[in-house]
């Protein structure tokens, strides 16, 4: 197999993305968003536009925009958000970019880039801004489409670090002393190479979250502790500068924020990691994932957790269902189930490496699609800036 695809997705990962709040919808648009069909194929690839991902989405309530009375159903607001560092893993695509394809056709949506969450550790100023870019693109690549959904940059919309800063002054710092995370990262980097961001990134993330009003918050294993500090935080905030005392500085009183309930990912967006391995070509990544001796191919056999992955990841790339895939590959050996696996994945990706090369190559299309999309959440975002401002007594300006 010598084809090869985008090499941003030759990573794979255990983690489930992370996620984070808002949405709306845009006008400039399916200009990229063409069908796989009617693309020239081109098997290069660039390795270099590489861009990691950790995930920062929710969903919540929109408010309407007519009055109660309308019929119009309100719905409900998604909002996910990646940082572009590193390399881009198939467990967040899988997991993240390719649900949102899904999510929206029913909710109003808003995928950010939270670049502002990439520089808490020692990051390539050089690569930044690019990485940026390519992780807008490949959004674009991959399907969101933007008469549907809005992308932005986090660092567009200043009401972030704006809330995160008032957030930051009730926030108890014992809490975010209890982070694992940051006992986790700041070890292994040394206390000399770790900055304040590191440990008040929990609360930018809460500002990603409460900005938009989330109702709800998909979390992965590792960002549950961090979802529990943001609902900790809403009430915190409420109890403090809400309800009655915001009425009688002028505001409509009661709740600041909602408080954030978990969502649970659909079944199957989890991903475990193939192999630590570097290489850029799936049909060796493939090749090199641990197997076993077990007859045939199966899911959800406890003492086979690499076979249930590799024909997880098959499903999600074919569209199939587990009935289906478990029906096709229960006979196969590993070799030849390596064989089908490696197809899929080249034929699935191949498209998205392409529109990704068409859409870097306009970068005025690219930057309508970012300003409008900042323009928006903006909107959003300045509203509940000015309720905090207002709560927390601060002179109207």
């Amino acid at each position: 197999m010598g084809r090869t695809v985008l090499s941003q997705f030759l990573t794979l990962s255990n983690s489930t993305p992370r996620l984070s709040s808002s949405l709306f919808c845009g006008r400039l648009g399916s200009k990229y968003l063409k069908r796989p069909g009617s693309i020239r194929h081109n098997r290069t690839i660039n390795g270099d536009n590489g861009a990691g991902f950790r995930c920062c989405c929710s969903v919540s309530l929109s408010q309407p925009a007519v009055p109660e009375t309308s019929s119009i159903p309100v719905r409900k607001r998604i909002v996910s958000g990646v940082q572009p560092t590193g390399a881009i893993h198939l467990g967040n695509y899988l997991g993240a970019i390719k649900t949102w394809i899904e999510l929206q056709n029913s909710y109003d949506t808003l995928f950010f880039i939270v670049d502002l969450h990439a520089i808490t550790l020692p990051y390539d100023t050089q690569q930044l801004s690019k990485a940026t870019r390519n992780t807008a693109a490949i959004y674009l690549a991959c399907g969101v489409d933007t008469s549907k959904a809005s992308v932005f940059v986090q660092s567009h919309v200043r009401a972030h670090v704006e809330l995160m800063w008032l957030l930051s002054s009730a926030t108890p710092i014992g809490w975010l002393n209890r982070m694992i995370q940051f006992k986790e990262k700041s070890r292994k980097a040394g206390d000399e190479n770790v900055g304040v961001a590191l440990l008040t990134y929990p609360v930018l993330m809460a500002s990603d979250i409460l900005l938009y009003q989330s109702d709800l918050v998909p979390v992965g294993e590792d960002q549950k502790q961090h979802l529990e500090l943001t609902r900790e935080l809403a009430e915190r905030v409420n109890y403090l500068y809400g309800g009655r005392k915001w009425k009688k500085l002028g505001g409509r009183g009661g709740a600041i924020f909602k408080v954030p309930e978990p969502l649970i990912p659909p079944a199957g967006a989890r991903v475990m990691s193939l192999t630590d391995g570097l290489s850029k070509v799936i049909a060796n990544k493939i090749k090199r994932c641990k197997t076993d001796s077990f007859p045939g191919m199966e899911f959800d056999n406890p003492e086979r957790p690499e076979c249930n992955n590799l024909l997880s990841i098959y499903q999600l790339i074919s569209g199939k269902t587990k009935e289906e895939v478990a029906q096709e590959c229960q006979d196969m050996n590993w070799g030849r189930f390596k064989t089908l696996l490696t197809d899929a994945l080249v034929d699935h990706l191949h498209p998205i490496q392409v529109r990704h090369e068409e859409i870097i190559s306009d970068p005025a299309y690219l930057d309508g699609v970012l300003g409008e999309g900042a323009t928006k959440a903006a909107a959003i975002a300045d509203a509940t800036l000015s309720n905090v401002y207002q709560a927390m007594g601060f002179l109207h300006r």
